[in-house]
């Protein structure tokens, strides 16, 4: 089968930083499905997962999340997926990755893909959309189906692919959503996926939210970095969350969270397919609920750019976007 692999961990302008190679067919096995790659997006982890180290691989490399495909073959112990079934997912970070034409993923963090996307719309949402419905609705408690309607919920670097999804998961629960951004293309684009107030991240946060009329927030995701944590201790409500997704090790003072018995979250999608948790199935449920609101025409996909075919030379200009820091939504890369 074709794949895009590594052997060595060079800056992305390298040539040699992604090879074109050619690698056996994998089977299933237990709960694995077999599925044909259609299309795969580019997300931060790739980037760290590739990024400049001394190590050499002693074989080709697979890295890759994200995925769109179809249901190629299953293991003998999977009932939730046939041959033939077009699915979306993240992927497990330990192990082979997507940037292949045929890929291994349990059945349990896989879901149906939404019907009225093409697989490149698809691949741009699942490793977004499990860490922002996670960060969300399992580690801030925020409840799903609108029973906090009305709280508020400021999103910091809110144009991201994290962002991106996270917005329209919070309008979907009835928050009020304070979107920062740092660019008029990326202020106009979390706008257009409703947000109901865009300020900047490169500007003073605490003074632009109280000029809304905020004195505090009533949760806070930090879906880019922890430079602004101090603002988000000071904005967040008495007995509030926060959540990150940024793995920091800047100074992260808590007397300012301790004085106001507020929680700190971590997201980290990876955790339930790498620990094998008894709950990792919780994925499937929660890309099969995405899949329907996206199907009812609640939430829309979030890709930006769309480079074709999967080889290769597009895999290190969809890095090199990625790396950046301006790309807005998803970047994806379609068709073996």
């Amino acid at each position: 089968m074709k794949a895009v692999a590594l052997t060595q961990y060079l800056p992305i302008e390298n040539p040699n930083a992604f090879l074109d190679v050619t690698l056996e067919t994998p089977r299933p096995q237990g709960h694995d499905i077999l599925v044909g790659v259609k299309a795969v997006a580019v997300n931060p982890v790739d980037t760290k997962v590739r990024a400049p180290k001394d190590t050499v691989e002693p074989s080709p490399r697979v890295i890759g999340y994200d995925a769109s495909g179809v249901v190629e073959a299953v293991g003998p112990d999977v009932t939730l997926f046939k041959a033939g079934d077009a699915v979306y997912y993240a992927g497990d970070i330990t192990r082979s990755g997507t940037n292949q034409e045929f890929h291994l993923v349990d059945e349990r963090i896989v879901g149906h893909k939404p019907t009225s996307l093409s697989h490149a719309e698809a691949a741009a949402l699942p490793l977004t959309t499990i860490t922002a419905y996670e960060a969300f609705f399992d580690r801030l408690g925020i409840d799903r189906d609108g029973a906090d309607k009305g709280q508020t919920i400021l999103i910091i670097g809110a144009a991201g692919g994290v962002g991106s999804i996270g917005i329209q998961l919070a309008k979907q629960a009835g928050l009020v959503v304070i979107a920062t951004a740092s660019r008029p293309e990326t202020s106009a684009w979390v706008q257009d996926l409703g947000a109901d107030h865009v300020i900047s991240h490169g500007e003073d946060i605490v003074v632009q939210v109280r000029a809304l009329g905020m004195h505090h927030v009533d949760h806070i995701a930090v879906f880019n970095d922890m430079r602004h944590w101090d603002a988000a201790v000071e904005l967040i409500r008495p007995q509030g969350g926060i959540v990150s997704i940024d793995g920091t090790d800047s100074p992260m003072p808590m007397a300012g969270m301790k004085m106001k018995a507020a929680s700190l979250h971590w997201e980290f999608m990876f955790a339930r397919p790498m620990h094998k948790t008894p709950d990792m199935i919780e994925q499937h449920k929660l890309l099969s609920h995405v899949a329907k609101e996206i199907d009812a025409g609640r939430i829309r996909t979030t890709v930006s750019q769309v480079l074709t075919p999967i080889n290769a030379a597009n895999m290190r200009e969809a890095h090199r976007l990625v790396e950046t820091g301006k790309a807005k939504g998803k970047i994806v890369v379609e068709g073996f």
